[in-house]
């Protein structure tokens, strides 16, 4: 099972940038499909990225679609997520998830926080 820790967040002002991180550790994270997942309080989890387990294909939200861009880099077991032109709507506690067909594991979370 891997484990995994997100970081890069913090806060910017509307039309900033921030690059999000996701470090695995454990075995095999070259087979795990990573998604990032956004969610506010009071609010359900949001899916807004998904890259597959060797990185050719990618699935974003309608809402971020055009403004995120996620990528992964196996040799180092780390995956990211570029957030350009953020809004206020993105405001959010950010997630990532690793799953195969036989194991999910989760991040604690990273807090991103758009004001101006």
């Amino acid at each position: 099972q891997v484990h995994l820790v997100e970081s890069g967040g913090g806060t910017v002002q509307p039309g900033g940038s921030l690059r999000l991180s996701c470090a695995a550790s454990g075995f095999g994270f070259s087979d795990y499909t990573v998604t990032w997942h956004r969610q506010r309080p009071g609010e359900e989890r949001e899916l807004v990225a998904q890259i597959s387990a060797v990185g050719r294909s990618t699935i974003y939200s309608d809402t971020v679609r055009g403004r995120f861009t996620v990528s992964r880099d196996n040799t180092k077991n780390m995956v990211w997520l570029q957030m350009v032109n953020l809004k206020h709507e993105d405001t959010a506690g950010y997630l990532c998830q690793a799953r195969t067909c036989r194991d999910t594991a989760w991040g604690q979370g990273t807090q991103v926080t758009v004001s101006s």
